[in-house]
């Protein structure tokens, strides 16, 4: 090759210079050999680079924003087809989604439902728990031509991995097209902190608030964090057993009185008689954790449907975010829960009971009976009765749902 000859004539006269003028020859030698060994390689330095920045990308999915991350297409009894963009904002990873031919995110209608998925790896009852809702869900579930159910999970990274897999398999007989999307639990917290950091002394089960605890406060603050192309969305609890078409929970906004911005169902046991013992007592006359019909018992967060483009416009629910109005009701109340948003939403329907829209009991059929062991009996039935038709079981505290 032609540089070898080149070293060999630099070489040669090596012995003439002096130490220093030696070693500027042989560096210059080697930045020959150098160029032409690198050269002639098919990767060039930017390339290369790219390669590197791809693999970045690709190995930290968790932070890859929603709109323009991959999503795979799955077509029952068709070949795979692909899948329009759409922006539902924030943090995390596309599963996959179900089109049929023909249909297209333009012009269709989009029902979002979100549920908390963390610790689910760790917890045989929560994979079972989970297992029963999504079941039954896809058994019921029938939406028009067009109609997307769009399902959000909030989960931690193992989690994730397993509800990937579980979901693989729930989902393979859906008769309706859905997506699906994973939010990292951590960016979302990192996210709710700043807006519920006040409150959380006031709703949660420890002492302090905790940055941990940030995130049993998602539904109060949603509107805060997601995109506002997200204007209605359904947040459900896992422990949940489906009785009727879930497209018909979506409905229910339709019925929402001016200036309601959330769709609750009413606690069914004495909870908030419970919580609010000192301020009934030094309010005897109180309808504050009275039963129904007539009394305020409190609210269940199992089922809630937020109207997020209400909740941003309303200037009301927004001032009683503030600290300073939540630290001003929690004294006026003599309030301390342990139960989190469903603590706030309660708290505040008491002064505010036109932020609500009254969700039937039977779209959260509450089993628990641990009250009626625990002090009051007496009044227990009155809390816990549920007249008309029942659309979704809640088996909270672990009670069995019936088939």
């Amino acid at each position: 090759m032609g540089f070898l000859r080149l070293v060999a004539r630099i070489m040669g006269r090596i012995s003439t210079f002096r130490s220093y003028q030696f070693v500027l020859l042989l560096a210059a030698a080697l930045a020959v050999v150098a160029f032409y060994y690198f050269g002639s390689e098919r990767h060039s330095f930017s390339s290369t680079t790219k390669r590197i920045k791809q693999t970045q990308v690709n190995t930290n999915r968790n932070d890859a924003d929603l709109a323009v991350d991959t999503r795979m297409s799955q077509l029952a009894g068709s070949e795979e087809q692909g899948v329009e963009k759409q922006d539902v904002g924030g943090e995390g990873e596309v599963l996959g989604s179900r089109k049929e031919k023909g249909n297209t995110e333009a012009g269709g209608h989009h029902y979002h439902a979100l549920m908390m998925f963390t610790k689910v790896d760790r917890s045989r009852s929560l994979q079972d728990k989970f297992r029963v809702a999504m079941l039954s869900m896809v058994k019921h579930a029938h939406f028009l031509e067009g109609e997307v159910l769009v399902l959000h999970f909030v989960s931690d990274e193992a989690s994730q991995e397993l509800g990937q897999m579980m979901l693989q398999e729930f989902l393979q007989d859906a008769s309706f097209q859905y997506e699906v999307f994973f939010h990292n639990v951590v960016e979302l917290t990192q996210k709710l902190f700043p807006i519920v950091e006040a409150m959380q002394k006031h709703f949660s089960a420890g002492s302090g608030a905790y940055y941990s605890d940030s995130i049993f406060f998602l539904s109060v603050a949603m509107h805060h964090i997601m995109p506002e192309s997200l204007t209605r969305i359904v947040q459900l609890d896992l422990d949940l057993k489906y009785k009727t078409n879930i497209r018909n929970l979506f409905q229910e906004f339709d019925q929402f009185s001016p200036g309601a911005v959330i769709g609750i169902t009413r606690e069914m046991q004495p909870v908030y008689r419970h919580t609010f013992w000192q301020y009934r007592k030094e309010n005897p006359q109180t309808r504050v954790g009275e039963p129904p019909p007539d009394g305020l018992p409190g609210f269940n967060s199992g089922v809630m449907l937020l109207d997020l483009s209400a909740m941003r416009a309303s200037t009301l629910y927004n001032q009683l975010l503030e600290p300073s109005n939540v630290a001003k009701l929690a004294d006026q109340y003599r309030f301390r829960g342990h139960l989190g948003d469903q603590d706030f939403f309660t708290m505040i329907g008491m002064e505010h009971p036109e932020l609500f829209y009254s969700l039937a009991c039977g779209w959260n059929r509450q089993l628990c009976t641990w009250w009626r062991d625990h002090g009051y009996g007496d009044v227990f039935q009155l809390y816990y009765r549920c007249d008309g038709p029942v659309y979704i079981y809640h088996g909270n505290c672990n009670s069995p749902i019936p088939d």
